[in-house]
């Protein structure tokens, strides 16, 4: 075939497409939200005081430090919100009873381990909420999160074998899929219920020290 008369191909369309204005500023209120959430969350006491100074401090970071153009493909699932804010306030109050009867024990020096947990969906809203979440309960500690690889290294204490290393890790999933039952998309929604209880990779398996 003659090159000049090659139908030339239609142009695709870029990896990532700019955000639209409305998704923009959906996102901004979606960042907003959680900004004030976890501020409020720090000071441990809802009051107006600390609603409107959180909605100071988000503004000013989002201002200074503008996130990057994360698109928010799922939607607000109300039962599913319920959910995990249920079980979250219980986990919250469980851990904290846990931690401090640890820090009470006499001569008792709790082992603690690096666990390695590669999520189901990799996407930086999934990776942020969920190790907010895990950082906010006592006990666990966000070391590191890969976004290549979509995986959390979390700090636990009060594990002392293998067999309570493998339930926090599965403790992590069903957090997970809380919060994709109350802010994922239906897609996300099936890669969580599919896919369950992963095996982790040999060299990500968590040991107590």
């Amino acid at each position: 075939m003659n090159p000049d008369q090659m139908t030339p191909a239609p142009p695709t369309e870029p990896p990532n497409p700019p955000l639209t204005r409305s998704a923009r500023q959906r996102n901004q209120i979606t960042a907003m939200v959680g900004l004030v959430t976890v501020w409020v969350l720090l000071w441990g006491t809802l009051s107006w005081a600390n609603v409107i100074f959180g909605l100071v401090v988000a503004a000013i970071l989002l201002a200074v430090f503008p996130l990057p153009p994360v698109t928010f493909a799922g939607r607000i699932h109300p039962i599913g919100m319920l959910r995990f804010w249920r079980r979250f306030l219980s986990d919250l109050v469980v851990a904290s009873v846990q931690v401090a009867w640890l820090a009470l024990r006499p001569r008792h020096v709790p082992r603690s381990a690096i666990i390695a947990v590669p999520m189901r969906v990799n996407t930086d809203l999934n990776l942020t909420l969920t190790a907010e979440a895990l950082t906010l309960v006592p006990g666990s500690l966000i070391l590191e999160a890969d976004r290549a690889t979509g995986t959390l290294f979390v700090h636990v204490i009060g594990v002392n074998s293998r067999d309570e290393v493998e339930q926090f890790r599965r403790g992590v999933y069903d957090l997970e899929a809380r919060i994709v039952e109350a802010i994922g998309s239906p897609d996300e929604l099936r890669r969580v219920r599919t896919i369950g209880y992963p095996n982790p990779p040999a060299d990500l398996e968590g040991e107590p020290t």
